[in-house]
């Protein structure tokens, strides 16, 4: 049988030596990397979920961010 997301998810925060993701979590990185995906290119959903989390900023607002840009019409 193959390795779910979230069992993969789990071991791979293990790995990392952090608390695994909860399920809401989860959904908002989900939400984030649909708003940057839809936004402009797919590429740009992992790398905008890997930015949040580099910048320390709370997924709530991250997406709130990410929200107010699309509805802005995007970047200059």
């Amino acid at each position: 049988m193959a390795t779910t997301a979230g069992e993969w998810l789990d071991s791979y925060a293990a790995a990392l030596g952090v608390d695994p993701l909860t399920a809401e979590e989860v959904d908002e990185l989900l939400v984030l990397a649909g708003v940057a995906a839809h936004s402009s290119e797919r590429t740009a959903a992992p790398v905008a979920c890997y930015l949040a989390a580099r910048a320390g900023v709370a997924l709530g607002e991250a997406v709130a961010m990410a929200r107010s840009l699309d509805s802005a019409g995007g970047c200059p």
